[in-house]
């Protein structure tokens, strides 16, 4: 069965799935009643690279009623670490059972001498750097057999030794690596406003080829800084600087990203289809269709 019609717009080799949500645990019996109406699923792999069990048999559920995107939280691009091949062997796997779309990952580091932190960390921006992610990158798509989505993280603080801006980087890391990039706007937007740069400043270095995915999320406000939580709905500035990627990216997958205080499906659902109109309005359908 295609992921989608011959005739679906396709930025650079990543297909316009619509606007889909990420798929949580609280929100499986949807989807083995089969009442999940969406455009697509987007999945944390590390969820699901064990053989069996229930988690597998919900994501193989999913993939039946519609197209699946593989989320990674753990392959640490930016670690000196050696690429784990176990986990790497493991993905692939996942991936050829599966069939994604496409399968993405972040632009950061979380491991160092073996042990993992957890979190999504940012990297010095250094030719240094770039040339140490670019060549991991791309003996991770070499082991996947497929090109793979790089995602910028939020940040909290920067490196006095960087030579370049977040957005150079991953626009130079893009065309270097020869991937895709996952467009985080939410994260763009917590970013900005920790470190005051202009956030359509990072939309406008972007090269318009290679973004094959947006996310949305809320994000917290603690006073002094803004912290990307995944905990509320899309706030209205990030759903404003998102209607501005829209119009300089058209025909990009949208998902909604809810990982904290979880709403209803039905709620979740209604994010994306806030998504769905917008993009809608941006391309002009209400006009033609008035």
């Amino acid at each position: 069965m295609p992921l989608v019609s011959d005739a679906a717009l396709m930025i650079d080799g990543f297909p316009h799935l619509g606007c889909g949500v990420g798929l949580r645990r609280e929100h499986y019996s949807h989807v083995l009643d089969r009442s999940a109406r969406v455009d697509w699923f987007e999945v944390i792999s590390e969820n699901f690279m064990v053989a069996g069990g229930r988690p597998r048999l919900v994501l193989e559920r999913a993939r039946e009623c519609a197209p699946v995107v593989l989320h990674g939280v753990s392959l640490s691009l930016g670690s000196v670490d050696p690429l784990s091949q176990d986990y790497l062997r493991a993905l692939a796997a996942l991936a050829r059972r599966i069939e994604p779309a496409w399968v993405s990952d972040h632009l950061c580091w979380g491991s160092i001498g073996g042990a993992y932190a957890h979190d999504l960390l940012p990297l010095p921006y250094t030719e240094e750097a770039l040339a140490h992610v670019a060549d991991r990158i791309g003996r991770v798509q070499d082991a996947l057999g497929r090109r793979m989505l790089v995602e910028n993280v939020s940040s909290y603080l920067t490196f006095a030794h960087s030579s370049m801006s977040e957005w150079e980087f991953l626009a130079a890391l893009a065309d270097r690596a020869d991937c895709g990039i996952l467009l985080d706007v939410n994260n763009i937007y917590v970013s900005a406003t920790n470190h005051g740069f202009d956030p359509d400043a990072y939309l406008a270095a972007m090269p318009a080829a290679r973004i094959g995915q947006f996310h949305l999320a809320g994000h917290s406000d603690r006073g002094t800084h803004l912290l990307d939580t995944h905990d509320a709905p899309v706030s209205a500035p990030v759903w404003a600087l998102y209607e501005r990627a829209l119009a300089r990216f058209p025909g990009v997958s949208t998902l909604i990203e809810w990982d904290e205080h979880l709403p209803s499906f039905e709620e979740l659902c209604a994010e994306a289809e806030r998504a769905r109109g917008i993009e809608r309005g941006v391309r002009g359908d209400d006009a033609r269709s008035a």
